[in-house]
């Protein structure tokens, strides 16, 4: 018989003690006190009526960040990775037709995860470091002739912004369906899924929402829910089935709830009071207080003599990439602001990879005094990396 000893004490220390850190790197970001307050009430059951208000209050909270009025606009039970493979799962069959807008790391990843529900993948590319004009796009909609076209609004592993003007006209001229990753804008830049004629979006919740990672949000249009419901063949992954869960999160004509799976109650509590600190605050004024402490960070950095790789044009207020100087070895300079300062800032993904570090100022962490802090951090674990 296989006995497995007891590990307390001996492997596993008896209470949980993790480190403390200042989060600024492409995310997670620390979270608002009161979210993690939050977090520590009582549990009620996924099928509770006061439970049930929450995700409605939800919903109403996730429509005014993203100015929308779909009315299928909910949390995922998961991180963002999960209501962007709801969306993919949800809205592709055997066959269909993806066009992916690769600007950067994650464009790449759309096309292993897009992969896994249509052996149809086609892209466009444009630099890392860059964003995609109206003419690209166009192009490749009028040569492809998607059935559904992916894009970032903000790319996180380069921080660039991609103008949406126009974009949604085009899907519709070309009869596609436009899904857009607002991962590391949501909240903390301008958003408007209505204006800009989106179909399908996904976020997080760790960066600009300043909640933990673990619920997601997810809107679905009124032409993707049309294109959802006019399946010919089952949902390719039973967990993200919104078909399923959509009569979980709606009580349509009064029929009652159906249970799907259980809710990460404590997640959702804390989604619910992240969006109410974003509310709150007022949408505009988030934006704002985001752009004006990027703006701050980006000078300090050239107080410092360092440069961002993104031209201001298109660079995100909630991340910046930071080319790391000839002769830094940019591994070391994140190590010793972990180990020294007890802060993490990101390295570059992709082919950005060695060449930038990523910091992050979103959410509770967009603030001037943390602007100051990580610029004098990272002045002087230049200056020791060289040591």
């Amino acid at each position: 018989m296989v006995v497995v000893a007891n590990p307390l004490g001996t492997t596993v220390p008896h209470q949980l003690n993790p480190v403390s850190r200042v989060l600024l790197g492409p995310g997670p970001q620390n979270a608002h006190p009161r979210v993690h307050a939050a977090m520590s009430l009582p549990q009620i059951g996924h099928m509770d009526p006061g439970f049930l208000k929450i995700m409605e209050e939800i919903k109403h909270l996730l429509r005014y960040v993203w100015q929308t009025e779909n009315t299928f606009t909910v949390p995922v039970s998961g991180t963002g990775s999960a209501a962007w493979e709801a969306a993919v799962a949800n809205l592709t069959e055997k066959g269909d037709k993806h066009l992916i807008c690769i600007n950067g790391y994650f464009g790449e990843r759309a096309v292993d995860l897009h992969g896994r529900y249509t052996d149809n993948i086609v892209d466009i590319t444009t630099p890392y470091g860059t964003a995609f004009c109206l003419a690209e796009i166009e192009a490749g909609l009028q040569e492809h002739k998607p059935d559904l076209m992916w894009i970032a609004h903000a790319e996180t592993s380069t921080g660039v912004l991609q103008p949406m003007e126009g974009i949604g006209e085009l899907c519709q001229k070309y009869n596609c369906l436009l899904m857009v990753d607002t991962v590391t804008s949501i909240c903390g830049i301008p958003v408007t899924l209505d204006d800009w004629k989106i179909d399908a979006c996904y976020a997080g919740t760790q960066k600009c929402m300043g909640c933990p990672p673990g619920v997601a949000p997810l809107s679905l249009g009124p032409r993707a829910l049309a294109k959802m419901d006019s399946r010919k063949t089952k949902v390719a992954n039973w967990y993200l089935d919104m078909s399923m869960i959509r009569k979980y999160l709606e009580a349509s004509g009064g029929a009652p709830r159906t249970y799907h799976h259980t809710a990460p109650i404590s997640m959702v509590y804390a989604m619910r009071e992240a969006l109410t600190l974003v509310a709150e605050e007022g949408l505009e004024n988030c934006h704002a207080r985001h752009k004006a402490n990027a703006e701050y960070f980006w000078s300090e950095l050239e107080r410092i003599g360092l440069e961002p790789f993104v031209d201001p044009s298109i660079r995100c207020a909630s991340l910046t990439t930071v080319c790391i100087p000839e002769g830094v070895d940019g591994a070391k300079v994140t190590t010793i602001m972990r180990d020294r300062f007890q802060i993490e800032i990101g390295g570059s993904l992709g082919t950005l990879k060695g060449k930038c570090w990523r910091i992050g100022l979103m959410g509770y962490n967009n603030r001037p005094e943390l602007v100051k802090l990580v610029v004098g951090a990272l002045e002087e674990s230049i200056q020791l990396s060289k040591q």
